[in-house]
């Protein structure tokens, strides 16, 4: 079902107008993020976190997922407006945004989310031109807050307890489901045991979502990754040779936030499942089961869609 809604998102948002599409994303910013302030007031909690929305006449969802799709947007417009000529005030509007929007991530508790936030916002100001000593400082400052955040807030023992586990293996207690994907990843081989085959999905908790690499592994092989990983890769070289040619600075930016955006989740979903970063919640664009994932990356889709495609002349 959600497939289906997913494809006519794209739909819709590739094929109008590249002014009403930036239009209509700063209107349905402002709507996404108004849910997101929801959150904490009426949201589902779900395994200790309260991170979506369920209301009586929509399906449940996830406003982050809706709202990074137009927060790029967002800061890509903020970043090139010519109504603001000073750009640090660019910049400071542009932090103000990001933070309130990682401080209610914060609340939920959603740390994955946060750091993709914040990574996409870093990625956009770097090309937009910024002073790398100010973005260093800036940077300095978003960590030291994390690990005060991490070390000193009850909150996020449970964010410490995953770090001290992926450099503890012995002792660590957050281990289960990163060795048990490291094993169906092992025991797949090169070719995988087959379809149906894999004993994954049935182990480890959020295998659909989180864990959906490391199934595809055990059913179909590593081959299988190498060849998701290949088109992911051919994807973003796709779209980084269209920029290569746009004019507008606007859309260069809001592309390059997109594919970052995307590159990033995949590296963080992939790099889970092999062990190479603490456990962390992350759906991997295009394959993870959910619908709020389907019809944010939809969302992005279209956009993309939409910004690289030949424009006709009538």
């Amino acid at each position: 079902m959600y497939i289906c809604i997913g494809i006519f998102i794209i739909f819709i948002f590739s094929s109008i107008n590249t002014n009403q599409l930036f239009k209509y994303s700063v209107i349905l910013f402002f709507i996404s993020l108004f849910s997101l302030f929801l959150v904490p007031i009426i949201g589902a909690e779900v395994k200790g976190s309260k991170r979506w929305i369920d209301l009586f006449f929509l399906p449940r969802f996830q406003p982050i997922e809706i709202l990074k799709p137009f927060l790029i947007i967002m800061l890509s417009t903020i970043l090139c407006s010519k109504k603001v000529s000073n750009l640090y005030l660019k910049y400071l509007i542009s932090i103000f945004i990001v933070s309130i929007i990682s401080l209610l991530l914060i609340m939920q508790p959603d740390i994955g989310q946060t750091l993709l936030v914040v990574f996409s916002w870093t990625v956009l100001i770097f090309t937009s031109g910024i002073n790398i000593f100010f973005l260093f400082a800036f940077s300095l400052f978003v960590l030291s807050l994390i690990i005060y955040l991490i070390i000193y807030v009850p909150k996020f023992d449970y964010i410490q307890s995953r770090i001290s586990s992926f450099f503890d293996r012995e002792t660590g207690t957050h281990n289960f489901q990163s060795d048990k994907a490291i094993e169906s990843i092992t025991s797949g081989g090169f070719f995988g045991k087959g379809i149906g085959e894999g004993t994954l999905k049935n182990r480890v908790p959020e295998a659909h979502t989180d864990y959906i690499i490391s199934v595809i592994s055990e059913e179909f092989g590593v081959v299988a990754i190498i060849l998701i990983l290949s088109l992911f890769l051919i994807f973003i070289y796709m779209v980084f040779k269209k920029i290569n040619f746009e004019k507008s600075e606007k859309v260069k930016l809001v592309l390059i936030g997109c594919i970052s955006l995307i590159l990033m989740q995949a590296t963080i979903h992939i790099g889970v499942n092999i062990r190479l970063f603490p456990t962390t919640g992350m759906t991997l664009p295009f394959l993870s089961y959910g619908g709020s994932s389907i019809v944010s990356i939809s969302i992005l889709s279209g956009i993309i869609l939409n910004l690289t495609k030949r424009k006709m002349n009538y």
